[in-house]
């Protein structure tokens, strides 16, 4: 009888490793290596600046970006497909439009359209009374699956992230994936059509216009960088590194308009989960897996924004590393001497005062 049991324990375990091994999965992994992250020391170096950070107001579950009307207002996206309006204070939270999907970036345009990046709808303007317009859903023929964050031209034209050929929910499927599969894409108001500016983006999310439009940013978040795209002068239609190994994953990226890009890090690096994606043997058993059963990256709760120049050099270093003020900062908007932020890991958005130069030469502007 022991002789039989061993049998049965020893065919099923092979029956499993075989089936660990050899069977069928839905996409192929590609291995993606990236550098060594930085240690949090010198520019990175951990700090407290986001402690003790003010909560505006609690609007409800993901608040993920932040727009400002003319008046001044705060507008905010949620989980659930609403759009919050409140006073830039707080006060009179109120539901000003309903998408039916799931609002993420979004900016104003000089006429008073707010024009929203929806990762289940596409690209929206909604009007001030309220009412939702479909912009784009498709860029050069293909669907655009991920709307995630944008910028606004003084044109008119609109540049925006899409992020993945995964929708959204199916995180696991794209850094399990490990391949580029982002684009950066731009919607021209005269011809009501989108077309892509670049592909291969590795999961597209920030977009921000530099000064005087020259250039648009995308933050590729799971390649810990981003990405500048030339729109006039010499390198016009150029490509390159703006900012390389972060020492987190970089979500939504603004400007303020003079001289600082705000780059919120939605969680610091973590070795597990780069061992990982410089693994597709491992990532092939993973998927192999009842879904239940397959381990998401432990990512602690932990606040991290960034400040940099036009040339990508970091500038202000803004962190919560207990994570209980500030985690999970998703985008970081300037607005009358404030900065704004929001989460994906909560339903508040809170501020803090803008940074003030520290000593000149460090490179950073941190507020103690």
């Amino acid at each position: 009888m022991a002789t039989t049991s061993a049998l049965i324990l020893a065919a099923f375990l092979m029956g499993l490793g075989l089936y660990l091994l050899l069977w069928p999965v839905p996409f192929q992994p590609v291995a993606f290596r990236p550098a060594e992250p930085p240690p949090l020391t010198g520019q990175y170096a951990v700090n407290h600046s986001l402690a003790g950070v003010e909560r505006v107001v609690a609007v409800g579950p993901g608040p993920e970006d932040i727009a400002f009307d003319a008046q001044g207002r705060l507008y905010t996206g949620l989980n659930d497909g609403r759009i919050m309006r409140a006073g830039t204070d707080g006060s009179n939270p109120e539901v000003f439009a309903h998408t039916d999907g799931r609002p993420l970036g979004m900016v104003f345009t000089k006429t008073g359209s707010l024009i929203v990046a929806d990762a289940r709808k596409g690209l929206l303007s909604i009007e001030p009374d309220g009412s939702v317009t479909v912009l784009a859903q498709y860029a050069d023929h293909r669907p655009i699956i991920f709307a995630n964050n944008l910028a606004v031209g003084t044109d008119g034209r609109v540049y925006f992230s899409d992020s993945s050929i995964y929708p959204l929910g199916q995180f696991t499927s794209d850094w399990m994936d490990g391949q580029a599969h982002g684009r950066l894409l731009v919607y021209d108001p005269q011809t009501r059509t989108a077309r892509v500016l670049l592909g291969e983006l590795y999961l597209a999310n920030g977009v921000a216009l530099g000064p005087n439009e020259s250039f648009v940013l995308v933050t590729e978040t799971l390649a810990y960088r981003v990405t500048r795209y030339w729109l006039s002068g010499s390198r016009q239609g150029q490509r390159e590194v703006f900012v390389d190994n972060l020492p987190g994953f970089p979500d939504n990226i603004s400007f303020n308009g003079r001289d600082t890009f705000w780059l919120a890090l939605l969680w610091p690096r973590t070795s597990r989960f780069e061992m990982l994606q410089a693994s597709p043997f491992l990532r092939r058993i993973l998927l192999r897996l009842p879904t239940r059963l397959v381990p998401r990256p432990q990512l602690k709760p932990y606040g991290f924004v960034l400040g940099l120049d036009s040339d990508g050099a970091v500038v202000a270093n803004l962190q919560d590393p207990s994570g209980i003020d500030a985690s999970y900062v998703t985008g970081a908007r300037e607005h009358r001497g404030m900065l704004f932020l929001g989460t994906i890991g909560g339903d508040s958005i809170k501020r803090i005062p803008v940074p003030v130069p520290e000593d000149e030469g460090h490179g950073a502007r941190v507020r103690k």
